[in-house]
């Protein structure tokens, strides 16, 4: 980490202006060498702001602020400075260039915040919720990363950690008086402490599904029979006309998907192919692309054409939901206006006319909001959820062992194990491999 290290901190684009960021042990002295003031530079004084001028090789390049952080009162623990800048694509790629000439490094994607990690600055699941804060797509996402980043996680981990460490020692330790028959901690007490942590293990890995629809947003898949009306339904809930509509059965050979959020709930709506039997090879093909969308729906709608019958698809529906048992299957009832169905025995709308589909996105919200309720005050991700089963597996060994009467050693290795899994969660262990992996799905300049 002695190379000083520079990129752009914001989005690429025009804008007002654009944040470069610098940070090293040799920051001061990079920026001195294009940074131009009226005022005198102080690097000694903390948190100080400068107006002034890039200036190389005698050109001008923008009027800017610099801002100076001093090791170790800044974001990465180390000397910082953040150039603001005017925001064009151009300029800050040139200023960043300027800047490498001057002595730093192009930054790695996430270098800024895996350098505060290991500077202390913070842990492996703050720094997971920083990429979270920066790319959830929801407001309950973007809410709860944001208590994860002030490390409401790490606290929490932090205590049972303690808890069974605390166990495990005493556990230990009364190995050494193993004749006299002393007893430091009542066997109910390990049991009570050891089922708490896991408890919190299974609640957590049991919000993984709400974590990722926090995070990347609610799946709604359309499904149904040909000419049931999945375009034009599609095309009403975005508010626009996105698919093609046809009473050529058929015309939709892929799926699409499209982004509409209500009440600041990102909702992916994908429109698939009519499912039927046919002998058109790339019709054939995007029936088979209908699993894949259903495979990955958090909410199937199987819409039915109610002009034909009320119970047409019951079939279909049903098919689904024997196959897919933990799916949620909602048959919706179109055409309506046509059929003259009673729009109160069943979910039913018009998609042509829009009659009831206010209230089926308002019932897509309901479910949406519903499915992250046992979600807690943290975003579980892929590598958090393998870490709390492997916990999890050691914290019922032991209570298996505890409940066998089995000697402490025994028990102890297995909390001694958890406790070492519980660890790696928060980066008091770690190695290259798992930074390099979590840190490359940062975006450069984080």
């Amino acid at each position: 980490m002695n190379k000083t290290i520079v990129a752009v901190a914001t989005p690429p684009g025009i804008g007002g202006l654009s944040v470069i960021r610098i940070s090293g042990e040799s920051a001061f002295e990079v920026i001195s060498n294009c940074f131009v003031s009226n005022q005198k530079i102080d690097f000694t004084l903390r948190n100080r702001i400068y107006y002034g001028k890039i200036i190389y090789k005698n050109e001008l390049i923008d009027s800017v602020t610099v801002s100076i952080f001093i090791a170790p009162k800044s974001y990465t623990g180390e000397n910082t400075v953040e150039i603001g800048c005017h925001g064009n694509t151009i300029l800050t790629s040139r200023i960043v260039d300027i800047i490498v000439e001057c002595g730093a490094f192009y930054a790695e994607p996430g270098e800024f915040t895996k350098r505060a990690f290991l500077n202390g600055k913070i842990d492996l699941t703050q720094a997971e919720a920083v990429a979270d804060l920066i790319h959830s797509v929801s407001v309950p996402g973007i809410e709860t990363a944001a208590r994860q980043l002030d490390g409401n996680f790490t606290v929490r981990l932090k205590v049972m950690r303690q808890q069974l460490l605390d166990i495990s020692s005493l556990l230990e330790l009364e190995l050494d008086f193993a004749d006299e028959g002393i007893d430091l901690i009542q066997k109910s007490i390990i049991r009570e402490k050891i089922q708490e942590a896991e408890s919190f293990c299974k609640s957590l890995i049991d919000s993984f599904t709400a974590s990722e629809i926090c995070r990347s947003g609610y799946y709604v898949g359309i499904a149904g029979y040909p000419n049931s009306g999945k375009s034009t339904l599609f095309n009403t809930l975005l508010g626009r006309s996105r698919s093609i509509v046809s009473e050529i059965a058929g015309t939709t050979r892929d799926y699409l998907e499209e982004n509409i959020y209500i009440n600041g709930m990102r909702i992916i709506i994908a429109d698939t192919a009519g499912i039927r039997d046919t002998v058109d090879s790339i019709e054939i093909e995007g029936i088979r692309m209908v699993e894949s969308v259903i495979e990955k729906a958090n909410l199937v709608i199987v819409l039915n054409d109610s002009q034909i019958s009320e119970d047409h698809s019951h079939k279909l529906s049903g098919s689904i939901e024997q196959k897919y048992v933990n799916k949620e299957v909602l048959l919706v009832q179109n055409k309506i206006d046509i059929s003259g169905l009673d729009n109160s025995n069943y979910i039913g709308v018009s998609a042509k006319s829009g009659e009831g589909t206010d209230k089926l996105r308002q019932l897509i919200y309901d479910k949406a909001v519903g499915s992250i309720n046992s979600m807690s005050d943290i975003l579980i991700n892929s590598r958090h959820r393998q870490l709390l089963t492997q916990a999890r597996d050691s914290l019922m060994t032991a209570v298996s062992a505890l409940d066998s009467g089995m000697d402490n050693e025994i028990i102890s290795i297995d909390l001694r194990n958890a406790t070492k899994i519980l660890g790696e969660l928060t980066g008091e262990t770690w190695n290259e491999e798992v930074l390099a992996n979590i840190f490359s799905r940062f975006c450069i300049g984080k």
